[in-house]
């Protein structure tokens, strides 16, 4: 699926669940915070989001929007009904 497409449906699940798998294999579960152009920021489930974030994604601790996951490494993007633990 394009890019594009994953954007769109993205900005559509801000505040959803979703499930993302990227090329590398890895599964990411959380719920959508942000989406920019390139990235989409999701708050896994089960993780503490205080530490030592700085507010823009990177450093210590999940920053104000979460998990970074870039758009062109998603190969799959599921909605899901519920939460996983």
């Amino acid at each position: 699926m394009p890019v594009k497409n994953y954007y769109h449906m993205c900005r559509k699940g801000i505040g959803r669940p979703v499930m993302i798998r990227t090329r590398d294999g890895h599964v990411h579960r959380g719920i959508i915070s942000h989406v920019t152009p390139s990235k989409v920021y999701i708050r896994p489930f089960g993780r503490r989001y205080g530490g030592y974030g700085y507010g823009w994604g990177w450093g210590w601790g999940w920053g104000a929007f979460g998990l970074g996951i870039g758009l062109g490494a998603i190969t799959a993007l599921a909605f899901t009904p519920f939460f996983w633990y």
